[in-house]
């Protein structure tokens, strides 16, 4: 259902905050998009997968060695996908729009789907953040509960303690049932955002990347390595588990908090309380600011308050700009949600699950 947000910034925060971030771009006479240090990273996640892959197909080794290196080409999907993948497809990785394309298509090694990700996450979840029926990244098929919004359901009083154990299955799931769904949803529902490409031309990249991505990770490893196909499957799982565990996680710290804010639209007009920059503040979470292999590995999904608010920065930028924004929201009376450590931001997280896996009937004002 149609929403909206309004128009008029009263205080005039965006603005304001707008100029003092663009002044510092044009003061320290640096591009908003990656640089050197980006370009490092990306090749250091890319092999992070491929190094692992290679070494499997290529040399004789025990199993319990290629699932460990199933583990780490996990992490190099995940690392991809949070730091390459994401800037790519937000057009921030490079002022060349050539370049962001191919980054973007990165999501393709996380058995992805570069359109369908551009209506779900830039469109989507950007802009109604937080809002149910509209944030898809709240919707879970009613197995878990993340919004009062939502229906509750008897098994979501255990919600908190097997959440986790569906959190892997992340990347598993785009491979086998969400982007065929998303597709024809969005082709349906968001014409004017994914229709870009004629509907033929959209299917017919979709499945010959799913095809083309499981030829290259089940039936080409079969062929070489001659061992029983379950055992490929294992290894498969394995690295998707990794990836997914690790993405779901950082997705869920930036939004699916105790301190984050669940708002849905006014029922008689269907306008948000807040503006949709200060909409942000309200329903985005930063975590561990200071922790050096966190913002280095993370691709800045740490920093979601500044990423929300200026998605076409790249992530590098964020630890810099991250004292602007903050003070400028302080200075407004504004909140900053903002967790000292990736500890207490699951902490958080899982307070939350359990808090929403009650029963509402058996709440009391």
């Amino acid at each position: 259902m149609y929403l909206k947000f309004p128009r008029k910034d009263l205080v005039g925060f965006y603005k304001e905050l707008t100029r003092r971030v663009n002044e510092y771009f044009k003061s320290n006479q640096i591009k908003k998009t990656g640089n050197y240090k980006l370009h490092i990273k990306a090749f250091i996640m890319i092999a992070l997968l491929a190094l692992p892959y290679t070494l499997i197909l290529t040399l004789e080794m025990p199993g319990w060695l290629q699932l460990m290196l199933c583990v780490i080409a996990g992490i190099g999907m995940a690392g991809i996908g949070m730091n390459v993948m994401h800037d790519g497809n937000h057009g921030s990785y490079s002022s060349l729009p050539w370049v962001n394309n191919i980054m973007g298509s990165t999501i393709y090694f996380l058995a992805g789907n570069a359109d369908n990700w551009k209506v779900q996450h830039n469109f989507l979840h950007h802009t109604f953040t937080n809002i149910h029926g509209h944030d898809e990244d709240l919707e879970a098929n009613g197995i878990l509960r993340f919004s009062n919004h939502q229906p509750w359901r008897p098994i979501h009083r255990f919600q908190h303690l097997y959440s986790v154990l569906l959190y892997g299955l992340l990347t598993l799931n785009w491979a086998v049932v969400s982007d065929f769904s998303q597709m024809r949803r969005y082709l349906r529902d968001h014409k004017s955002v994914a229709q870009t490409k004629s509907p033929k031309i959209l299917w017919t990249k979709l499945v010959i990347s799913k095809i083309l991505y499981f030829a290259g990770w089940l039936v080409v490893p079969y062929l070489i390595l001659g061992i029983a196909f379950w055992k490929i499957l294992i290894g498969f799982f394995v690295m998707h588990y990794t990836a997914g565990l690790i993405l779901s996680l950082i997705f869920q710290l930036a939004h699916v908090l105790a301190d984050t804010d669940m708002p849905i639209p006014k029922p008689d007009t269907r306008e948000m309380k807040n503006t949709w920059a200060i909409h942000q503040l309200y329903t985005t979470a930063n975590f561990s600011p200071k922790n050096i292999l966190v913002n280095w590995y993370v691709g800045g999904l740490n920093f979601q308050i500044e990423h929300h608010i200026f998605p076409h920065i790249s992530h590098v930028h964020y630890r810099k700009i991250a004292s602007i924004i903050k003070s400028t929201a302080k200075e407004f009376n504004l909140p900053y949600n903002e967790f000292k450590t990736t500890r207490s931001a699951l902490l958080s997280h899982f307070k939350f699950l359990k808090r929403m896996g009650i029963n509402p009937g058996t709440l009391t004002i």
